[in-house]
């Protein structure tokens, strides 16, 4: 062997040493993400209060609650963005800040409230950005089927080729998804995510969600709409003033009590005349 062969040996063998190693997969049930005593302060105001929160493979856990509320700085948290004042976080069994940024990028994705880019990548560059934790994990082959699977799945496959700068809000949106499914992460955080969507696509975006869950993902979601946390959510936590004011079932915590109390507006909860399941409308 030459030298620079040596020298090339060596180079590939440092770089596999570092290369971050996949989390393996759990089982059902398992907690992916835990916030413990969570406190957050932004400025010199607390936005989180000593959280708790779980979330566990195979569950959607919606969290929801007024504008303030704490729920977008706890997805900033559970996704390591954003540091503890006191508490912790966990992700993949161990705290967020222990991994590294490629260990972390392969145990959670996060798609936040805004994507802006003002560079011309085309939709299919932008969806295969997700891909880039895999590099060296994967081959070429499995990025191309992971980019279609997130593109058809999010209904952006036909303007695959079009600037990303240029696509309405809702398209951003759905595209901006495709980049979180692509990177296939077991942990997976959406920030309102059906906040530019239309009534199709907001369906959409929750029966993704579902999906997901069900091939053994968690995900967290914020939501404004509860109708939607009711009908789609194993779990809804309920933000108000930087704690978790109710965490269980919709059922079981979308009450007109509680809802009236948090949202300061009186409600009203009927069942639906179908499923069973909680409808919430303000009262008029």
């Amino acid at each position: 062997m030459t030298d620079r062969e040596t020298t090339r040996a060596g180079l590939r063998g440092l770089l596999a040493s570092r290369r971050p190693v996949p989390p393996t997969p759990v089982a059902p049930g398992t907690a992916l993400a835990e916030a413990r005593d969570l406190r957050v302060r932004l400025g010199r105001r607390t936005v989180l209060d000593g959280v708790d929160l779980a979330v566990h493979a195979g569950e959607v856990v919606a969290l929801v609650g007024p504008n303030g509320a704490g729920k977008s700085t706890l997805l900033a948290a559970l996704a390591g963005d954003l540091p503890a004042d006191s508490g912790e976080v966990l992700v993949g069994g161990a705290a967020v800040t222990a991994w590294s940024a490629p260990e972390l990028a392969l145990r959670r994705a996060v798609l936040p409230q805004s994507a802006p880019l003002a560079f011309p990548f085309t939709v299919a560059e932008v969806v295969r950005m997700g891909r880039m934790p895999w590099t060296g994990n994967a081959t070429a082959e499995q990025d191309d089927a992971a980019v279609a699977r997130a593109m058809a799945a999010t209904e952006v496959a036909a303007f695959a080729e079009r600037p990303f700068p240029a696509l309405s809000g809702g398209e951003r949106a759905r595209a901006a998804l495709a980049r979180v499914l692509a990177q296939h992460a077991p942990l997976v955080l959406l920030d309102e995510p059906t906040a530019a969507l239309d009534l199709h696509h907001q369906e959409l975006v929750l029966r993704i969600c579902r999906e997901q869950a069900d091939e053994g993902r968690a995900v967290v979601v914020v939501l404004h709409d509860l109708g939607l946390a009711a009908a789609h959510a194993d779990r809804v936590a309920v933000f108000a003033g930087g704690r978790v004011a109710a965490d269980g079932a919709p059922a079981e915590v979308l009450t007109e009590e509680l809802l009236g109390e948090v949202y300061r507006h009186p409600v009203e909860v009927f069942p639906h005349p179908r499923t069973g399941g909680p409808l919430i409308l303000p009262r008029r």
